[in-house]
């Protein structure tokens, strides 16, 4: 493997493993703190809330950070970081405590996106394949953290969900870290050796075409967002409830949760395909109206049908991720593209954040029929903004000249 694919493929395992981490606690809450620590699902789940807002907050000094100082050396921080706060939350031992562990994981979390991604496109003319890829990899630890929990709660305990994976990043943290080193000292291949001119060229976009297009972007990552972390967050506590007569035990409603994630998971790969050969304002119109479709069609099933749908609609939901992400390595330059992501990305999990007391909420009151008609409704707003970018444009048909 060359130096470049080596770091594409810390970069994968990085998104991977993002993504697990933040949905550990939504498996363990739904499946056993519930009632080991006598509450409510409702009650526990807004426990996760300071996480998630350490998860959007900490994206723009992230970004920062990473433009004016190393994006390699906060990979590494993200790495260590992380693994080390994960295994510090499996020492609590209330809610408030395990709130404060899920905090850090938030913290250090927040760097892969604005970090990784901006790292993934650096150099590339066609950007949507890199970016499905790494997607496919964030969306398989969104996939693995309900099946690797459930696991690990029925054999060793909801700790040991926590002290696994951290374990396993510090170590890939410290191998990235030597790999570093080694680039460094080879004078052939500097640091930011994937530096090139086709990396920092931007496409000539007019202002007026350029505010419109961030805002349609902002928007549909908020909304976006709030599909995506209400349907990972609680796939596994509405397969536990409408799959009763398949799931029985953790380890069960993990293996379908892992099912429908993995399947989903490689949705992005034929986006991806797809944004680098054909209007992205086609691919995204496409998408956002399926999610609508499937979401409503979700909203009294149970069984074997549920099951169905919910690939159906995690299809789309994760097919989504790259577009927004192609638009933005199409737009944006390269040397403050870390920071246009951690934008995004503050957008998307400031409201991801908001979505747990509003799942607990709706949850509470009406069930989850309730949330897939307002996912459905909000689905349907993204399409409706879709149809509002421009037909034409090198960031909207094929990219040429942009990383």
């Amino acid at each position: 493997m060359t130096r470049t694919q080596i770091e594409f493929l810390f970069l994968n395992i990085g998104h991977f493993l993002d993504h697990l981490f933040m949905l550990v606690f939504a498996t363990a809450a739904a499946l056993t703190l519930t009632r080991e620590w006598g509450m409510s699902y409702a009650e526990l789940i807004p426990y996760a809330t300071p996480g998630l807002v350490a998860f959007a907050a900490s994206s723009i000094p992230a970004g920062w950070l990473a433009d004016k100082w190393s994006r390699e050396g906060m990979m590494a921080i993200f790495f260590i970081g992380i693994g080390l706060c994960s295994i510090a939350t499996a020492l609590a031992q209330s809610p408030l405590q395990i709130a404060c562990g899920l905090f850090g994981i938030g913290v250090f979390a927040a760097i892969y996106h604005p970090v990784g991604l901006s790292m993934v496109v650096q150099g590339r003319k066609k950007t949507g394949m890199p970016l499905a890829v790494n997607g496919v990899f964030g969306n398989l630890g969104v996939a693995s953290a309900a099946l690797i929990t459930g696991f690990l709660i029925d054999n060793s305990g909801w700790p040991s969900a926590f002290v696994a994976p951290g374990i396993f990043s510090v170590v890939i943290g410290l191998v990235y870290i030597g790999f570093i080193l080694t680039r460094k000292r080879d004078a052939a291949a500097p640091v930011m050796a994937r530096t090139s001119a086709a990396g920092s060229e931007q496409a000539d976009i007019p202002r007026q075409i350029l505010i419109r297009l961030f805002v349609i972007v902002l928007f549909t990552t908020a909304i976006g967002g709030l599909i995506f972390q209400s349907t990972t967050f609680s796939l596994p506590k509405v397969f536990d409830e409408r799959l009763s007569s398949i799931a029985v035990t953790a380890t069960q409603v993990g293996w379908y949760a892992f099912l429908v994630f993995t399947i989903a998971a490689f949705a992005q790969l034929a986006v991806g395909y797809l944004v680098d050969r054909q209007s992205i304002r086609t691919v995204f119109a496409f998408v956002a109206g399926l999610q609508a479709m499937f979401l409503a069609i979700m909203y009294q099933l149970t069984g074997v049908a549920a099951l169905v749908v919910a690939v159906a609609f995690m299809l789309v939901v994760f097919g989504q991720i790259p577009i927004n992400d192609v638009l933005i390595a199409r737009a944006a330059k390269s040397e403050y593209r870390s920071r246009v992501y951690a934008l995004r990305y503050i957008v998307t999990f400031s409201i991801s954040a908001a979505s747990v007391p509003v799942i607990a909420w709706i949850h509470g009151g009406w069930g989850f029929s309730m949330l897939f008609v307002v996912l459905a409704l909000g689905a349907a707003a993204i399409f409706a903004a879709v149809l509002m970018l421009p037909k034409t444009g090198s960031f909207i048909q094929i990219s040429t000249n942009s990383a």
